[in-house]
């Protein structure tokens, strides 16, 4: 079990100067509470990554989000021919393009698709993180790629959600939230 206090005095500490509003540490704890449910024995590496991953984009809201602009001027930006969605990001981990909507949704048994909003539902979007980043659902690369025996690249996880994008932004972060999850006082 991952000592909540010391989490939330390192990341308090580390990554938020001081300061968490209470939509931050609801998001926080839904996310280590999917993890404690049913990953608690895993690598806590994959752990810090994810929190790492939603604190970069949801900027550091820890909620679900919409993707800033929305999408304008991207291809993915463009509202879909046959339903009038837009697939921008949307959620923890700024899902976007109808075919990730879809496999996601399929994976989560709920209908991206037609309601691309419910990315943004707290439960959802958690699912999504865990999801798409465990089993490698948003680029064919997941955290045992990066994080396993003899593994430890936290900058090339970036490639699990979005290319080499901040990557070194994000391996920072996971770094300071492996320190607050791996502590085991």
């Amino acid at each position: 079990m991952i000592d909540r206090k010391f989490f939330f005095d390192q990341a308090r500490t580390t990554l938020f100067e001081g300061k968490l509003r209470a939509a931050q540490v609801v998001g926080c704890e839904a996310i280590l509470d999917r993890w404690e449910e049913y990953h608690a024995r895993g690598d806590d590496r994959w752990l810090a990554y994810m929190l790492a991953t939603c604190h970069h984009e949801t900027d550091r809201k820890f909620q679900p989000i919409r993707e800033y602009g929305r999408g304008k001027g991207k291809k993915y930006g463009i509202p879909d021919p046959e339903n009038g969605h837009v697939y921008y990001g949307r959620g923890f981990s700024q899902i976007s393009w109808k075919d990730n909507y879809r496999r996601l949704g399929k994976a989560l048994k709920v209908d991206l698709v037609n309601n691309p909003d419910l990315a943004l539902d707290l439960e959802v979007s958690v699912g999504i993180l865990f999801v798409g980043m465990i089993r490698g659902m948003f680029t064919g690369r997941s955290l045992v790629h990066y994080f396993s025996d003899g593994k430890d690249d936290w900058k090339g996880a970036r490639r699990i959600v979005n290319g080499t994008d901040k990557a070194s932004l994000i391996a920072e972060y996971g770094k300071r939230y492996y320190a607050a999850v791996s502590y085991r006082g």
